[in-house]
């Protein structure tokens, strides 16, 4: 082979090498490296082996199979020995950069002698010394040896030196140094300090390959130990999305293992194990594997000790895992590279380390991530539990106390009443009870079994006759037709209330029965009549409704006036108001509607009962709501959870959430709105209403999370929620939105082909809709992504059809932009210039005929800036252009017609006034320079005097108007001196 032929192949090569390493982490871009070796070895180019040398190295490196770089490595220390003058500057460099990996990829090695690792550390010092390099990155390699064997006072040493000695080309780029400082920080119980070096890596200010990807996988337990949580879930939904397409972090990935079983999150734990299974076996990397399998064991016994020990889970291929199982095989091989490696160190530091991460408790009961996953069925709710006894607890106070406190409870309306009067039930098996007694107790069981309790009821009023108190015999009789009414039986409950109506208003009458009775057997009607209104077939009629609305009036009138003598009768008025305001809202009345929700809210709450007011604040807050009044949704919204307290059940819970995240998203509260998303999202998992309530939840987070610019979070959630949104539950319009969001999430990570994916689905359903707009805009965004990711010809077709629906819509602007970003990608082809001017011609065109057209003022200002704009791009199309001819003529005359374009701008934007001020200089500056570069040195002053003009005021020195300044001031200097 000549030298022209090697050079070529030798080029050939190294644009393999490039391509290869841009790969994901794996076998098959190992396998690639190693062939590449091959070809470079048969080239006959010492530095071709050198350099495919170093790349094989750096793939093992990054990759599960760390333990293969030993001998590349070791073949390029030989040839370094023997011809040093084979490598050139950069691959010397690169010799002794990957001298450190040596010493770490030695320590995760359990077969390799302590003694040749401080010999290798010796090696690396005496030829760093050689080298004139600084002791920086020795220090550090002796503090990682230091600190994995458990020597800490060698290892303070060593730390403090390595940060004493002076940052040369050798050392750790500043992300992974502060990544080591900051862990060994945590070791040490310094969790503040650790979070303070991690910061600026957090912050991204210093990144790097895997930074800030291990920093943020760190911080999870300093952050949760804390109490800084929603660090913590930020940290976790952002740095595991870093981690999970890297096959080399199975460190980090334990981390985030980890933090899910010690927040309560154990069912994503179980995810993300599903999402890796060959990191249960592979052997690449013995270090790394134990700490997955020390996690592994973690959360196992955590699903063991929550009742879920039989739990199918995954595991290494080949067999079916329960939890139970995992953990004790998972336990055992962790410890038995536990023990291998600190048999090679003479201590037990790695088990000890090992064993105290498999034992760790939760450090948060539960942590919602916004995420999809259900809690397990067995763990404990976070509503508190009633203090009576459970259906299945021994019941240890005697009966009177028993009968005492349930009486009480019943008597102030308490929650867990009927609790308590169970365990008066079971406690009561047997004896021979007052017959006042039995009726009581036979009368809240009736309460307790809902469409099954009419018989009971009955059953109650029986006894309370016998017992002589008819009053209560008739209110026992109505809630009987009351169950009925619920359960459909509507005829039969109107029927069953009649004759307890009229018997008790005449032993009211006469003193036979008391002012409470009376009131429950009116209510008790009240409420079947409310029924009759809700059942009826379409708008109930005028009977219906006047019969329920004086029937609430009818409580009212007999009990205001006296709702300072009991609780009970208190609640009767609020209720019989509820019911008012409940009818006045069927009747369109919405204002009187809201009025009297709020009275009724409020009078439960002055009587002590603010968990029977949630219900009415939350109609209150619809109807505020849709009156316009956001600020008395928000107040009534808030109100219902704060009265709700610990009795609200998760789906009442998780809607009241996501109601207030919506109100407050409209304000442009939007971190508010998170949290109340969050906890919606939390709710409604836990109600077993994930594939819907908390769907939409997910839905309404992600969005809150991407208008505070926190893209990694919102588009895992968005991910998360998007496998459940569908069209028939959450309509078409969710998912769109969805997937628009996705993309855009996406597109600021820099994902730019997953954005193009989210984005061309959602424009496929944008299709079918009768409003084309939104097709438009995501086939243009699509579009652009493409383009960004560097798929020309599809974005190119995307553009296209972007414009051609731009056009149907009538949208000038849409479409003249899409002409322009053709242009742009045209130019960028082979031989395609000729087809960019064709493109930026017609966006010219296009243009400048619509702002002819225009009918308002309005209209052809928007288009005017839209064409000065276009002349401007048009312009710098054209320089460009230039730039790529060959011919001095041929570059010339794109230089003057890209001068033409841009003076052409300048004129269109002088139309606009102040309002194009900024545009226009800048036009005029590159038009300058335009004419500077074609030889016209009058012309090229005369528009850097122009822009100097246009900013006289000597307050206008920063800004825009500072850097025009500045800028045209530079152009006047190069004119002058050329």
């Amino acid at each position: 082979m000549d030298g022209t032929d090697g050079n070529a192949a030798f080029d050939a090569l190294r644009r393999a090498m490039a391509e290869n390493a841009e790969q994901p982490e794996g076998p098959a871009r190992n396998a690639r490296a190693e062939h590449l070796l091959a070809e470079a070895e048969r080239l006959d180019i010492p530095l071709a082996v050198v350099e495919a040398l170093g790349h094989q190295l750096t793939v093992y490196n990054y990759s599960s199979e760390k333990d293969k770089m030993f001998v590349p490595f070791a073949r390029l220390l030989r040839m370094w020995d023997e011809r040093p003058e084979d490598f050139d500057a950069y691959e010397t460099h690169s010799l002794h950069w990957v001298f450190k990996w040596m010493t770490a990829g030695m320590l995760d090695q359990p077969h390799v002698p302590l003694a040749s690792i401080e010999k290798w550390l010796g090696e690396m010092e005496h030829r760093y010394r050689l080298a004139g390099h600084s002791e920086r990155a020795v220090r550090s390699a002796e503090f990682s040896v230091a600190a994995h064997i458990g020597d800490v006072p060698r290892a303070e040493r060593a730390y403090t030196a390595w940060l004493a000695a002076d940052r040369d080309s050798m050392a750790d780029c500043h992300a992974c140094e502060l990544h080591g400082q900051g862990w060994w920080q945590a070791q040490r119980g310094r969790d503040e300090q650790a979070l303070e070096l991690w910061g600026p890596v957090l912050e991204g200010e210093f990144v790097c390959a895997h930074e800030p990807h291990t920093a943020l996988a760190s911080s999870l337990n300093s952050l949760l130990r804390l109490g800084r949580t929603d660090e913590a879930r930020a940290h976790h939904l952002r740095g595991f999305r870093l981690v999970r397409p890297m096959e080399s972090m199975r460190g980090a990935y334990a981390d985030h293992v980890e933090f899910c079983a010690l927040t309560g999150n154990e069912a994503r734990g179980l995810e993300l194990l599903a999402e890796r299974p060959a990191y249960f076996t592979d052997t690449g990397h013995p270090r790394s594997r134990m700490e997955f399998l020390s996690v592994v064991t973690l959360l196992m016994e955590r699903l063991t000790g929550l009742g879920l020990g039989g739990q199918r889970v995954p595991g290494p291929a080949g067999l079916t895992w329960t939890a139970r199982d995992l953990a004790a095989h998972a336990r055992a091989e962790a410890l038995d590279l536990a023990e291998r490696f600190d048999r090679r160190n003479g201590t037990s530091h790695i088990s000890d380390l090992a064993r105290s991460r498999m034992a760790q408790e939760p450090l948060v009961e539960r942590l919602p991530l916004g995420v999809r996953g259900a809690r397990p069925a067995t763990t404990a709710a976070a509503v508190p539990v009633p203090e009576v006894p459970a259906q299945d607890e021994p019941v240890e106070a005697d009966l009177p106390t028993l009968l005492a406190e349930a009486r009480r409870l019943s008597d102030s309306l308490q929650p867990h009443a009927v609790q308590a009067w169970a365990a008066v039930a079971r406690t009561a098996e047997g004896l021979d009870l007052e017959v006042r007694d039995r009726a009581e107790i036979t009368d809240h069981l009736a309460m307790d079994r809902g469409p099954e309790g009419v018989e009971l009821f009955e059953r109650a009023a029986e006894l309370y006759a016998e017992a002589g108190d008819p009053g209560e015999a008739l209110a026992a009789r109505t809630r009987a037709a009351y169950v009925r009414a619920l359960t459909g039986r509507l005829e039969e409950a109107l029927a069953g209330v009649a004759e307890p109506y009229d018997r008790v208003l005449a032993l009211y009458a006469e003193d036979g029965t008391g002012l409470r009775q009376t009131a429950a057997v009116l209510m008790g009607r009240a409420r079947v009549l409310m029924r009759q209104v809700h059942e009826a077939d379409g708008p109930a009629g005028p009977a219906a409704l006047g019969a329920a609305e004086a029937a609430a009036r009818e409580v009212l009138a007999l009990v205001e006036g006296r709702t300072a003598e009991e609780v009970r009768l208190a609640a009767r008025a609020a209720e019989a108001r509820a019911m008012l305001a409940e009818l006045a809202a069927l009747s369109g009345e919405v204002e009187a509607a809201a009025e009297l929700f709020a009275r009724a809210a409020a009078e439960f709450v002055g009587a002590g009962l603010p968990w029977f007011a949630v219900e009415y604040e939350a109609r209150l807050a619809g109807l505020a709501h849709h009156l316009g009044d956001i600020v008395e949704a928000e107040r009534a919204l808030r109100a219902a959870l704060e009265h709700g307290g610990p009795y609200l059940e998760p789906p009442g819970r998780a809607q009241l959430h996501l109601q207030l995240a919506e109100v407050l998203g409209g304000r442009g509260l939007s971190e508010e709105a998170a949290e109340h998303a969050l906890e919606a999202a939390h709710w409604a998992d836990e109600a077993g209403e994930g594939p819907t309530l908390g769907a939409w939840a997910r839905h309404q987070l992600g969005g809150f999370l991407l208008r505070q610019g926190r893209w990694a979070e919102a588009a895992e959630v968005l991910e998360s929620a998007l496998p459940d949104l569908t069209p028939q539950t959450h309509g078409d319009g969710a998912v769109v939105q969805t997937q628009w969001w996705l993309g855009d999430c996406l597109s600021e990570l820099g994902e730019h082909r997953e954005a193009a994916e989210r984005r061309l689905q959602a424009a496929e359903i944008a299709r079918h809709w009768p409003e084309q707009h939104d097709h438009a805009t995501l086939a243009h965004l699509a579009a652009e992504s493409l383009g960004q990711a560097g798929l020309h010809e599809e974005a190119d077709r995307a553009y296209a059809r972007a414009g051609e629906l731009w056009g149907r819509l009538g949208n000038v602007q849409g479409l003249v932009r899409s002409l322009r970003a053709r242009a742009w990608l045209a130019l960028r082809a082979e031989n395609g210039g000729d087809g960019a001017r064709a493109l930026m011609t017609e966006a010219v065109g296009e243009c400048a005929a619509a702002r002819r057209a225009a009918l308002d003022e309005e209209a052809r200002d928007r288009l005017t800036a839209e064409l000065g704009h276009t002349h401007r791009q048009f312009g710098d199309l054209l320089a460009r252009s230039a730039a790529e001819d060959d011919e001095d003529e041929s570059i010339s005359s794109a230089l003057r017609d890209a001068l033409s374009q841009m003076v052409e701008a300048v004129t269109v934007f002088g139309e606009l006034g102040d309002d194009a001020r900024h545009a226009r200089t800048g036009a005029e500056l590159a038009a300058g320079w335009l004419a500077a570069d074609l030889g016209r040195p009058a012309e090229a002053a005369a528009h850097a005097r122009a822009v100097l003009a246009s900013y006289e005021d000597p307050g206008e020195e920063d800004g825009p108007a500072g850097e025009r300044r500045s800028e045209a001031r530079q152009l006047l200097e190069t004119v002058e001196e050329n």
